[in-house]
């Protein structure tokens, strides 16, 4: 009788042991708490994929982590996004290169016009172009996944037909790509995207440098009526869902592989996002009246001489940095040759977009 009383309460200690170390432990971890900024509004594809994102990390860690998001710029402008992560205002940021033009200028290869056909080769682009050359430039940073728009067009409030045509206007373009505006011998002007309606409305500018998905996420359908679409000038922003490699390193191990598997899967699933969105742009730009115009021929022929020069200036501008002219001619070689094998695999895969040549039309 002794002994059984002794054996109960020695196992009624070791219960009392367990319970209080292992459940009541567990339930009264602190969550990690990650703030995530993304100046896009929230009806936008790119908002929608970002809560998706969000969603699934805060499952897949068994709510070992909560999030706080801030979408339309509500926390962070899209100018001041990588400053703001820099300084830990959010752990997690969305916005694109060109906000801080020059930064980070091996990256900025990606945006020169070098003939990304589709949104869908774009992202793929990014990526590939970072993951094998891996620009000092970003060391400090994690980059979860890189994005792009599908190729920039011209939406003004005048016709478009020639390059003569662009003389004497103002579009907004920022950085690499008011280089390309420039080229073309238009005035380009830095907006930031969240005032450009208002700017094209009033007369500020003339028009924007963007992806047909802009006529409807950004409503410029509703005071710019005409979409030209040049091919050799058609570029897209590299854009980024960064944190710095200090944030990152401190998550748990356990958090790190299940922010690096969801960075795997949604970097396809904004890749197919940024293509799909720009069927719904321009529906809502037929539905506002806007006129679709295509160069071809001998004007086809002038866009791809002022983007050549574009390309030209920044190999000297990136040798005037320091970088051997055979490197940078590796970089502009591999975005090319890669894209074009990409090209091919958009159309293996049937994948259906509003720009490119007729086969993924």
């Amino acid at each position: 009788m002794k002994k059984r009383t002794l054996f109960s309460v020695v196992g009624m200690i070791c219960l009392g042991f367990v319970i209080a170390v292992l459940p009541f432990g567990a339930v009264q971890a602190k969550p990690i708490t990650l703030t995530i900024s993304n100046y896009f509004p929230p009806p936008s594809g790119q908002s929608k994929i970002m809560v998706q994102f969000i969603e699934e990390l805060e499952a897949r860690t068994g709510g070992q982590v909560k999030v706080r998001y801030f979408p339309g710029g509500s926390l962070l402008k899209a100018p001041a996004t990588i400053k703001g992560v820099e300084k830990g205002i959010a752990d997690i940021g969305l916005a694109h290169i060109e906000y801080t033009a020059g930064r980070f200028p091996v990256m900025e290869a990606c945006e020169l016009p070098l003939g990304f056909a589709t949104g869908w080769v774009a992202n793929q682009m990014m990526n590939e172009f970072y993951n094998k050359f891996m620009p000092k430039e970003l060391d400090k940073f994690k980059i979860l996944w890189w994005h792009a728009n599908s190729p920039s067009v011209l939406i003004t409030k005048k016709p478009v037909r020639s390059i003569e045509d662009l003389k004497g206007m103002t579009i907004r373009a920022p950085g690499l790509m008011g280089d390309i505006i420039k080229a073309m011998g238009a005035t380009a002007a830095p907006t930031s995207i969240m005032e450009t309606y208002d700017a094209i409305s009033k007369g500020v500018v003339d028009g924007v440098f963007t992806p047909f998905e802009t006529l409807r996420t950004f409503k410029f359908g509703e005071v710019a009526k005409y979409v030209t679409v040049a091919s050799p000038i058609g570029t897209s922003y590299p854009f980024f869902i960064a944190m710095t490699k200090k944030k990152y390193e401190s998550l748990p191990a356990d958090v790190r592989v299940t922010l690096d598997l969801l960075a795997g899967q949604y970097r396809e699933r904004m890749a197919l996002m940024w293509n799909a969105v720009e069927f719904p742009g321009k529906a809502f730009g037929e539905r506002m009246g806007v006129e679709y115009i295509e160069i071809s021929g001998a004007e086809e022929a002038k866009f791809q001489a002022a983007a050549d020069r574009v390309v030209e200036n920044y190999v000297q501008k990136m040798m005037g940095q320091g970088f051997a002219e055979a490197e940078i001619r590796e970089w502009l070689t591999y975005l090319k040759d890669r894209s074009a094998e990409m090209l091919e695999l958009q159309k293996f895969y049937q994948i259906k977009s509003v720009v490119g040549p007729p086969e993924v039309r």
